[in-house]
């Protein structure tokens, strides 16, 4: 059974008509960058539950996550409709192992996402720790309209903290929007688009690629790498190049 505390909502941000971010006030156990933790609201006597990923480094006070409404869902519309003041359960133990001391060191760690799955990658670049291993960091946000591009501010702001070791690239599918490629990331890596972009290149000598987003990205592009690129699935038993984590 898991452990529920009760958080207070801070803040409410809505970048669009459905994605939002929830800032929570909650006495969670301290977590590692990259975990979720649940969400719930007591929905007509029953506790209704989702998972979500901590956007916010461990260090903040504040939980943060980054959600999308989901109009037929049970929980999202509910949880868009949270106010500063509000109360919203959350489980006290964070869980998952989308987290750095899992990933291989390697010269180039690929970070690749979809939509709000960008939330893993924010909180463990703002934490900035284990970070050394690596020489050069590209971090990947794909996204479907480029106003859904709600965290690039922060983004940018990551890139001049960590002075050229980390670089941007941003992904919109369905429109062309400046500074912005256009398509899939699977395509995107087939074409070579996305590697003559930021400079370097996804192979197994040199790279390791954290893949979190929907499942269908997750999958095409670990086939892609496997098949093209002679990479394999990172296991404990069997150390590869790729860490996966569908967000759905």
């Amino acid at each position: 059974m898991a452990d529920w505390v009760t958080g207070k909502v801070v803040n409410v941000n809505n970048w669009t008509d459905s994605l939002f971010s929830l800032k929570i006030n909650a006495p969670v156990h301290a977590f590692t960058a990259g975990q979720f933790a649940k969400l719930a609201l007591d929905v007509g006597g029953e506790r209704v539950q989702r998972a979500y990923s901590y956007v916010n480094s461990p260090t903040s006070p504040d939980l943060e996550f980054y959600l999308v409404t989901v109009p037929e869902g049970k929980l999202s519309p509910k949880l868009h409709a949270l106010k500063e003041g509000d109360n919203v359960l959350i489980t006290a133990e964070a869980a998952g192992f989308f987290v750095l001391e899992e990933v291989p060191s390697a010269d180039t760690l690929w970070m690749l996402s979809t939509g709000t799955a960008l939330g893993p990658f924010l909180s463990i670049l703002q934490l900035g720790e284990d970070l050394d291993r690596f020489n050069n960091i590209v971090l990947v946000h794909a996204v479907r309209y480029q106003r859904d591009l709600s965290y690039l501010p922060q983004m940018q702001e990551l890139e001049k903290r960590y002075g050229g070791k980390l670089r941007l690239q941003t992904v919109v599918s369905r429109e062309s929007a400046e500074g912005s490629l256009r398509g899939r990331i699977p395509a995107l890596i087939e074409s070579g688009e996305l590697e003559n972009s930021v400079g370097l290149k996804i192979s197994p000598d040199s790279s390791h690629v954290m893949l979190c987003g929907n499942p269908e990205m997750t999958k095409d592009t670990q086939q892609l790498l496997k098949q093209q690129r002679a990479m394999s699935k990172h296991l404990r038993r069997k150390p590869g190049h790729i860490t996966s984590e569908q967000y759905w």
